[in-house]
């Protein structure tokens, strides 16, 4: 082997956690006062989905609410591949999580209390919710969450942020004896060298890999790094045909698919045609409180059958001081577009939003792999199933944190890998000249799995997703030996990865369940109940 480049680094930490989201803030918090955290972000360090989430975060908390309501909700909408005891165990501990952040001093909203006097947590309904229950800091929950955890990570002295650094790939001990995680290779991405980070528990919290779809309400890093890693790696996967597509985006050129908050709906907003027609009651009784698989099905079904390009979203009849009290982030970021939705509805159209499947776990975040973790949008911890229910994702992120943080601190016990790891030995690669070729490549998967793999499937446009992906996998494999690595190298690799595991996921799934419709199979298949669909990489671990 070549001698590394003296501008590559190594870094040593107890625990390495890839994500600076919710989940991954989470849970550097919570393991701060006993080990050294490192914490990656491929951007800064606020650019995650939790940043940009509207909602709100659901638990247990207002009187007339129950455990078990709370159960029976997430089971529904889970469409029977929801696992009872990750359901039970999440939401028996979402009030501890939201006690948490507010003594972290999230700003929640609140309304008077004229039972008891003072002030309450304002809480919201969102669809498939039977009650109130969804806590929520305006209508910029994730921004005021991110942005607290960020300010109480930055004050922390055994918390080491780094961030515009992205994770290539995870590094395992050699043979013999018990394959463990050690560490990742990382490419710090202002300097442009690929660093080792070592550590004694690697956690994967990078989020979902909603950006291999043409149209997504995502941030531009949900590429489906953790998953793909892991996959790599040897670890299992689970349910990934099921991609949760969010029914209202703003529709306009400009706006990148801004996100319309459920919330909306919650509070009285109707879907109307563009004759100004209300259409969901006619699919399902629930109307637009309905679960978000079938309101974005309905959508996709009446833009398909108008040839239209977007449906509308009014909520105008709710008066402007409720509407801008309610909703100011999105009333304000309307306005910028040109539309004012106390006079007028607003164009909207479904987009890629949440992965409901991805690298399996059991209650404590481990994954297949020793010494690795998963948690939030990157995980399956059973609780979604076949469908996620609004809010329950920060939830997930919150509760499975605290869960990883203290089985991490039970294992300390075991003594951390000592051996050398090797540098990032780039000695037999040349720069490229031909970026088009990562440019082109990026644009052709996203594409066809919008057309192909998107909210309604057939078994001819799963096939020739397959055929494309298969060469297109090969393609960039090649590409991806001959030359330096780069970013946007590094996120293609694992957009084509996660591409193969949604169709691949999608073609043996023969049944409609949940976020899943397949018109060769548009009914759910009873003896797939409790199923999900899991997949084992072919080489060992």
């Amino acid at each position: 082997m070549n001698l590394p480049q003296q501008s590559q680094l190594e870094f040593s930490h107890d625990v390495l956690i890839i994500g600076s989201g919710a989940a991954g803030l989470t849970l550097a918090l919570h393991l701060a006062k006993t080990h050294t955290v490192a914490v990656l972000s491929k951007v800064e360090i606020t650019e995650s989905s939790t940043f940009y989430a509207q909602g709100g975060i659901s638990a247990v908390v207002a009187d007339d609410d129950t455990i078990e309501s709370h159960i029976a909700d997430t089971l529904d909408a889970g469409a029977g591949l929801c696992d009872p005891e990750a359901v039970e165990f999440t939401v028996k501990h979402g009030k501890q999580a939201i006690d948490w952040l507010l003594e972290l001093g999230v700003p929640f909203t609140r309304h008077p209390d004229s039972e008891k006097g003072g002030e309450a947590l304002h809480l919201t309904r969102e669809g498939g919710h039977s009650h109130r229950r969804v806590v929520h800091a305006d209508d910029a929950t994730g921004q005021a969450i991110e942005t607290t955890l960020v300010a109480q990570a930055r004050r922390h002295e055994n918390i080491e942020l780094f961030e515009h650094h992205l994770a290539i790939d995870l590094i395992k001990s050699p043979d013999p004896g018990p394959r463990r995680c050690i560490g990742a290779y990382v490419l710090d991405r202002n300097a442009g060298h690929i660093d080792v980070f070592r550590a004694s528990h690697v956690v994967l919290a990078s989020g979902g890999s909603s950006k291999v779809y043409l149209y997504t309400s995502n941030p531009d890093g949900s590429t489906g790094d953790g998953i793909a890693m892991a996959w790599r790696a040897g670890c299992r996967v689970a349910n990934m045909e099921f991609i949760q597509f969010h029914p209202t985006c703003l529709y306009h050129p400009k706006a990148k698919s801004f996100l319309i908050s459920e919330a909306v709906r919650g509070e009285g907003g109707v879907l109307k045609l563009p004759n100004g027609e209300r259409f969901m009651p006619r699919f399902d009784a629930r109307a637009e409180l309905a679960p978000r698989d079938i309101v974005a099905r309905a959508i996709d079904h009446e833009m398909k059958r108008l040839g239209v390009d977007h449906v509308y979203l009014d909520i105008s009849h709710q008066s402007s001081e409720f509407i801008i009290q309610h909703f100011p982030t999105i009333y304000a970021r309307c306005l910028q577009y040109g539309f004012d939705m106390t006079r007028e509805p607003l164009p909207v159209v479904p987009a890629a939003h949440y992965t409901c499947g991805g690298v399996m776990t059991d209650l404590y975040a481990r994954t297949d792999l020793k010494g690795l973790y998963a948690i939030g949008e990157v995980s399956y911890t059973g609780l979604h199933g076949a469908n996620r229910m609004a809010s329950n994702s920060l939830l997930e992120c919150l509760v499975f944190a605290r869960a990883a943080a203290e089985q991490i601190k039970t294992s300390n016990a075991e003594s951390p890998w000592q051996g050398t790891i090797p540098a990032w030995d780039e000695s037999m690669v040349t720069d490229s000249d031909e970026h088009v070729v990562v440019t082109h490549n990026w644009d052709e998967i996203r594409r066809f799995m919008w057309d192909y793999v998107g909210i309604v499937r057939t078994t001819k446009r799963l096939e020739r997703a397959k055929h494309r992906i298969d060469l297109l996998h090969r393609e960039i494999f090649e590409y991806y030996s001959n030359f330096k690595v780069t970013a946007d190298l590094i996120e293609l690799r694992n957009l084509a990865q996660v591409a193969e595991l949604i169709i691949s996921a999608a073609m043996s799934r023969k049944e409609s369940r949940g976020l899943h419709f397949i018109r060769d199979f548009p009914n759910p298949d009873p003896t797939l109940d409790h199923k999900p669909t899991i997949m084992t990489p072919e080489r060992s671990h």
